[in-house]
């Protein structure tokens, strides 16, 4: 299947990185606070030099940690020196409801490439694309998942944030929150630029062109398999 989408792998474990970039089948990479969490990082900075090292040319963003205008400022200038592909992600709001529109700009214009995420508003989206300077470029990380989440149909904002954000020049949608291979696809039909996804669902992208009928064989092979493994049986009247 042919997809104009760039696929992102998303996590933090090293380890399943390398493992996906072995297969080719990402083009970049992101991160954010949960996922670090969730892969036991402890030390953030030691964490960030070495995927970098890792993937020197290709696009790797890491997220700030403050959660005051000045404190993102200066941890952003750290993080955007660790490497000229390093993107520096900046949610579009604070846990107090106010935009980082100030901040978002202040990098943009000294020229660090900014993912600004946490977006699930088109609101959000035109404050993210006026806050991006064009020379610079940057990315509008749009959570689709956390909107399906809460039972709303992501395709048509999608499909109006890809409007949003080309009529700027340098500036790129992506699909955050991706929650099954499918959203590769829609990503694609919507305009989206990146999709990030994570390994255990990149590892499903080779069923893309399965024949339905070999699928449904295969499911049921499992099932034979794991009723053998379990050594299950329903006892019947002779």
């Amino acid at each position: 299947m042919k997809l104009n989408v760039k696929v992102y792998s998303d996590g933090a474990q090293l380890a399943d990185m390398k493992a996906v970039a072995a297969k080719g089948l990402v083009e970049g990479f992101t991160t954010n606070p949960s996922l670090m969490k969730a892969a036991g990082i402890t030390d953030y900075l030691a964490f960030a030099k070495e995927a970098v090292a890792t993937f020197p040319d290709q696009s790797i963003s890491f997220e700030v940690f403050g959660n005051t205008p000045e404190r993102m400022l200066a941890e952003a200038k750290v993080l955007a020196g660790l490497g000229k592909h390093v993107a520096v992600k900046v949610p579009i709001i604070r846990a107090s409801g106010d935009d980082n529109t100030a901040v978002i700009t202040a990098l943009s214009d000294a020229g660090v490439q900014v993912n600004v995420t946490a977006i699930t508003t088109l609101h959000e989206v035109k404050l993210a694309v006026d806050a991006l300077n064009p020379k610079t470029g940057g990315i509008v990380s749009v959570f689709a998942g956390r909107i399906a989440d809460t039972g709303v149909d992501p395709m048509p904002m999608m499909k109006q944030s890809a409007a949003l954000c080309h009529a700027k020049a340098n500036v790129e949608l992506l699909w955050a929150s991706t929650r099954e291979s499918i959203n590769v696809v829609q990503a694609d039909e919507t305009g989206c630029d990146i999709i990030t996804v994570p390994p255990k669902i990149l590892n499903k992208l080779d069923k893309f062109g399965k024949d339905a009928f070999q699928v449904s064989v295969d499911t049921v092979k499992t099932f034979d398999q794991d009723i053998a493994e379990l050594g299950f049986t329903i006892p019947v009247e002779a």
